[in-house]
């Protein structure tokens, strides 16, 4: 079970790299791609949510591309995760408990939900600036 998917960890990598280039104005997707390892098309797709997330903001034309929308300090690792795939969900009885026959009584589901929690405010406790 990945609780951070694939595609999640480019986004990471490629908020990385506007951490990397702060301040220094817009970074081409290309460049971002390239320097996060990540295929140009997909880089574009995750570059995208996290521009409708706010946390990105692009510049059309020549000389344009991609810089945060802000402070390194002021994005959680927990934002752009939830930007790239939702909420993190380690069961599905724990975001949906009419899924489970066992609920209201499954001591197993209530472990999971303190267990999440734990995880998104850990998560929402590191900021993007922490990762250089």
């Amino acid at each position: 079970m990945d609780v951070i998917r694939r595609n999640t960890d480019y986004a990471l990598r490629l908020a990385v790299g506007l951490v990397e280039s702060f301040g220094k104005g817009p970074v081409s997707a290309r460049a971002l791609a390239d320097a996060a390892d990540v295929y140009y098309e997909l880089a574009c797709k995750m570059l995208q949510k996290l521009s409708s997330a706010k946390l990105v903001k692009s510049t059309m034309g020549a000389g344009g591309g991609f810089e945060l929308a802000k402070r390194p300090d002021k994005i959680s690792l927990y934002q752009v995760i939830e930007a790239a795939q939702g909420d993190i969900c380690l069961n599905c009885c724990v975001s949906d408990p009419k899924s489970c026959p066992k609920q209201p009584k499954c001591m197993i589901s209530k472990k999971l939900v303190v267990l999440e929690k734990h995880i998104e405010e850990y998560l929402k406790s590191i900021t993007l600036d922490e990762l250089l």
